[in-house]
């Protein structure tokens, strides 16, 4: 779970902050900004104390310091730290040669009125074969890959499997979601053939008329640098192609939007990055 660093005092209700079958915690845990780490135990009734063992009533002020956390692990999934989503660690996609391995995560967030607001977490899984390809930048470090583009460039270029898995943490409309999408895409590509204008259209007509709710996944699929598959599912299973976009142009300038000079997705890059690290020591 992510906790951004603070310390705050607050009057709290101790029993909206864990978990029971007696109290809605879900509900109330939305009424805070920052999520709070407790420790807590369950009795035989089922009923939850918090462990520091002295009375608390309604209007107790307590002081808590928080940390920020890494993301946590398992031997199934990685859970990226802002949003506390899931992602496996590997994935089987209509289309793949073979299963794609998980090389970072991140997080998308939009400001509004100088609030940031997550929109969806992200992650990328590549072909392992992929890595082969790599020796040149074996034994750099995260930072010097980050900034790396002919690194990335050369990923994208590798005629094998990668996808980005994006996942939504709130309900957004489709045609919102394309919007923003089709803002950051444009400037990268300046002049457009009729592949890439049926490409875009195409493209658009996935996202018009429809409502992303929370928990959509959406996967966006590079079989090779001409030829990328889109596939939007609301139980989180990719088992159908909604379309498949066959300009290089397109392909990349989406791409180059996650892991370009300038990425919608910092945390998303520099997750990647440290992934690539590790994996090429």
């Amino acid at each position: 779970m992510f906790v951004a660093g603070a310390t705050i005092s607050t009057p709290i209700c101790s029993s909206s902050l864990v978990p029971c079958r007696h109290c809605n915690s879900e509900s109330e845990l939305r009424k805070f900004a920052n999520p709070l780490v407790l420790s807590w135990k369950k009795n035989h009734s089922s009923s939850c104390s918090l462990s520091p063992t002295f009375p608390l009533n309604k209007r107790t002020q307590i002081r808590f310091t928080v940390k920020a956390s890494s993301s946590v692990e398992s031997a199934e999934y990685t859970e990226e730290p802002a949003t506390s989503v899931k992602f496996h660690k590997s994935l089987s996609l209509p289309g793949c040669s073979s299963h794609l391995s998980l090389l970072g995560t991140g997080y998308r967030e939009k400001v509004f009125a100088i609030i940031g607001v997550k929109v969806y977490a992200a992650g990328l899984y590549v072909n392992q074969t992929i890595l082969s390809k790599l020796n040149a930048w074996k034994g750099r470090s995260a930072a010097e890959i980050q900034v790396d583009s002919s690194l990335f460039d050369s990923i994208f270029q590798a005629p094998l499997d990668k996808s980005l898995q994006i996942v939504l943490v709130r309900d957004v409309d489709g045609k919102t979601f394309w919007d923003a999408l089709d803002d950051a895409i444009s400037p990268r590509m300046k002049t457009l053939t009729p592949i890439d204008e049926s490409s875009l259209s195409t493209f658009r007509s996935i996202f018009q008329e429809r409502p992303l709710k929370k928990g959509t996944f959406i996967f966006l699929t590079w079989l090779d640098p001409s030829k990328m598959q889109v596939c939007i599912s609301s139980n989180g299973l990719s088992s159908e192609v909604d379309a498949t976009i066959e300009s290089e142009n397109v392909s990349f300038a989406l791409y180059d939007v996650f892991f370009g000079d300038a990425p919608v997705s910092p945390s998303l890059k520099a997750s990647v990055a440290t992934g690539l690290a590790t994996n090429l020591k």
